[in-house]
């Protein structure tokens, strides 16, 4: 059995999934007329009415994706007469090229993905100009997508511990292209609603490839490899979106932006024989015999339960799990506790990076800096930031992962303390300079360690819907802050920063609380001290 090929011969139906995916971008490629009726105008098609081609065209995304839905879902088998090792393979395998691969593609698949809402900032003057919107208006862009990203993190988290991993994704792409119909909407309404659905298939991706990421690595090597595919993604999503809009606007106009999705979306169902399922996902369905031959892939020979443990890895668990330091937690520190820990983490970055570090430049305005003065402290803020991406995972493989994100939590209160106190005492033009560079500092260190993390203090069965939730969560703070928006509220930096930074102390307090040291440790270790009762 040869693998990704065979992923599809337990799915309902492999046909349906192609046929559905043609469908989709045959309903695409029924409103290119319209975008290209409107090149004698810089692409400006605000009022153009809707033709039947287009009509149907919607008609056969939305069958197309159902379809391919359908092609997706995987059928149960009876369980093997054996069990692998829970699954001990993945965890004890060297780093082969087989993960570098897996790692380069689903770093392309989140760059692809970040792109999405990043290119939301690019869009917005130019659709603002052609629809002759005013600024509360436009917001309710942001807001419907932001929305999106948080409903498609609960609802793709879900999906991935029912439809597997790698169906999710592909779902996830399909969507991609389906919602590339939104360069050619004629009225800004319909530009609401697409990119509703964009942003809910940008939102479900993400907290899959870390859930997929996190099954596959090696122990020694899982935690460094997430944080830095992550930080990849992340970075390479902002540069793609800024790149192609610096190159591709002033030619087609903002409506290009969304027209991207098409060969982005099918550029990652191309590369989808690729990408593997987890053999751990695999085993769970009953499908033993196609786990072993996932884990053949990455050079392994499954062994079933009762093996022994590889020495070396024996040795290094042991050490993870001895090591009384403050950082360990306690070894049966319940989901509930965690949970809670992750989601107000979740809930303080998100209002920081949607709420506090959008009003920074109009605060540092009204306080008395240029426009040009404003732009250049917060861009040397982020210039700082940009090598953390390295640190963390350097952090994070070598001293800890629970003191890696304990400290990038603390930095981000400090900043917070620094903004609200030395703007409400000591003028913000003489704090801000510090006080924004840890915020950025300290935000930017937290969502490259957060979702990871999350990854490996969850089970199996519940991890796609665990990590969701936390994706999810991390969206709520922007919701808030773009509601204030749509209402035309905008409140004082100094006491913001000081109620979200009490937030941002308490998600501290509850991670060291409830927080587990997670380097070196085998996932199913993970798993037995989250759910004693189970592995008893």
């Amino acid at each position: 059995m040869t693998g990704n090929i065979d992923l599809f011969g337990k799915r309902r139906s492999a046909l349906g999934f192609w046929v559905g995916c043609a469908a989709v971008t045959a309903g695409v490629l029924a409103h290119v007329p319209m975008f290209l009726m409107g090149r004698e105008m810089h692409y400006r098609l605000a009022g153009m009415p809707m033709d039947d081609a287009m009509l149907w065209g919607m008609a056969a995304i939305v069958g197309g994706l159902a379809l391919a839905a359908y092609g997706l879902l995987p059928k149960r088998v009876a369980p093997a007469s054996y069990r692998i090792e829970s699954i001990a393979p993945p965890e004890d395998a060297p780093l082969t090229a087989r993960h570098w691969g897996v790692a380069g593609l689903l770093a392309l698949a989140l760059v692809v993905d970040i792109m999405k809402p990043a290119s939301l900032g690019f869009v917005t003057p130019g659709m603002r100009d052609e629809y002759d919107l005013d600024q509360m208006t436009v917001s309710w862009l942001p807001f419907a997508a932001l929305a999106g990203t948080a409903v498609g993190s609960f609802i793709w988290g879900a999906l991935a511990d029912i439809y597997g991993r790698r169906a999710a994704i592909l779902l996830s792409s399909v969507m991609f292209v389906g919602t590339s119909i939104c360069g050619a909407m004629p009225s800004f309404g319909w530009n609401v609603a697409m990119c509703l659905l964009m942003g809910a298939a940008a939102g479900g991706m993400l907290p899959v490839a870390y859930a997929l990421l996190a099954e596959i690595m090696p122990t020694r090597h899982r935690g460094w490899m997430l944080v830095l595919i992550g930080g990849i993604g992340a970075t390479g999503g902002f540069l793609a979106a800024s790149g192609f809009s610096a190159i591709l606007q002033p030619v087609f106009g903002w409506r290009i932006m969304w027209c991207l999705n098409l060969p982005t979306g099918l550029l990652l169902i191309g590369l989808s024989p690729l990408l593997p399922e987890s053999a751990r996902f695999l085993q769970q369905m009953g499908r033993a015999a196609e786990a072993r031959a996932m884990l053949a892939q990455f050079g392994v020979v499954a062994r079933q339960d009762g093996a022994a443990r590889p020495a070396s890895l024996r040795t290094a668990q042991a050490v993870a799990r001895t090591s009384h330091t403050p950082l360990g937690g306690a070894p049966t520190s319940s989901l509930l506790g965690i949970t809670v820990a992750l989601t107000l983490t979740a809930v303080a970055w998100s209002l920081i990076n949607f709420g506090i570090l959008l009003w920074l430049p109009g605060a540092l305005i009204a306080e008395g800096r240029s426009v040009a003065g404003a732009s250049a402290l917060i861009a040397r803020s982020t210039l700082v930031g940009a090598p953390l991406i390295l640190l963390c995972a350097s952090l994070y493989r070598t001293w800890s992962t629970k003191g890696s994100l304990l400290a990038m939590v603390a930095l981000a209160a400090c900043g917070l303390a620094g903004l609200g106190l030395g703007s409400a005492r000591l003028g913000l033009l003489g704090a801000a300079a510090v006080a924004a560079t840890l915020l950025i500092v300290g935000s930017s260190g937290i969502i490259s360690i957060l979702l990871p993390y999350t990854a490996e203090n969850y089970p199996l069965r519940v991890r796609g819907r665990a990590t969701g939730w936390i994706a999810g969560c991390s969206k709520l703070g922007g919701l808030l802050a773009q509601g204030l928006s749509v209402a035309g509220i905008e409140p004082r930096l100094a006491a913001a920063s000081l109620v979200i930074g009490v937030t941002t102390l308490g998600a501290l307090a509850l991670i060291v609380r409830y927080g587990r040291e997670t380097r070196l440790r085998d996932l199913r270790d993970l798993e037995r001290a989250a759910l004693p009762e189970e592995a008893s």
